[in-house]
């Protein structure tokens, strides 16, 4: 019978070999509690090897390789899946290339106790970032309008280092999320807060990935945008705002939402 820790780090990857060990053994250092559930959209960089070359030396971690890339949105749900069927008490999404660091998970698993969901947040105080200029400012734009259209009380409504709790995990309807990419970041800020979820925010420190290329391009950005906008004309957003309706009136939704 296979032991699990309380807590279950989700890493979903694609193109992240160079990357892959160096995260994974700083996050079984940072806490003897954990899994690690690498979940890799067939990387041809050859990223899953890595992952089950990590499996024979540690039972800790966990590989599911999907036979095509399909989205951070899908690899969130299939983790929150594993760790609802498999006992977890928490569930962790991080990126796999070495900009959040692991040492925050024991901070985060005693805020957890308080709380439903804990964001390792760039914008509360203690909090920083190393991005470049233009993804500092694309965040920046991004978290503006999810802040202002969706009314949401969260300094980092983007930041993927996160901990959920599975007991509001089993509260949300995962069949039901239409983001695929990094706008699902915003969309399961709000199901948890629609559903009552407490949240609370811990400052990280960003940095800028250890190697390889970043997977946020202009599409990413749009889809956010779209995914937000979605979002405010469905039950989330209820306060109409000048720029949210400027936004809706300007961007091409039709036939282009999933």
């Amino acid at each position: 019978m296979i032991q699990h820790r309380s807590f279950l780090v989700i890493l979903p990857t694609f193109n992240e070999r160079e990357n892959l060990s160096r995260i994974v053994d700083r996050v079984l250092s940072a806490s003897p509690d954990v899994d690690v559930l690498v979940i890799d959209d067939s990387s041809p960089d050859g990223t899953a090897g890595v992952a089950r070359d990590l499996m024979r030396h540690s039972d800790r971690v966990i590989l599911i390789e999907r036979p095509t890339k399909m989205g951070l949105g899908s690899a969130y749900i299939r983790g929150f899946r594993e760790s609802l069927s498999n006992g977890y008490r928490g569930v962790c999404t991080m990126d796999a290339d070495n900009s959040h660091d692991p040492s925050v998970l024991p901070a985060m698993f005693d805020a957890l106790k308080g709380a439903d969901l804990v964001i390792g947040s760039r914008y509360v105080l203690g909090g920083d970032t190393n991005q470049g200029v233009a993804r500092r400012a694309n965040s920046a734009i991004a978290n503006l309008l999810a802040r202002t259209i969706l009314d949401l009380p969260v300094k980092d409504c983007t930041s993927g280092y996160r901990l959920y709790s599975t007991d509001v995990l089993r509260k949300l309807e995962l069949n039901e999320f239409r983001s695929r990419g990094y706008s699902m970041l915003v969309e399961l800020l709000c199901e948890v807060l629609e559903r009552g979820g407490r949240v609370t925010e811990l400052p990280i420190a960003f940095r800028e990935r250890s190697a390889g290329k970043s997977k946020i391009g202009m599409h990413e950005i749009w889809e956010s945008v779209r995914t937000i906008t979605r979002l405010r004309r469905g039950k989330f957003g209820d306060t109409r705002t000048r720029l949210a309706n400027e936004l809706y009136r300007i961007l091409p939704l039709k036939n282009k939402m999933r």
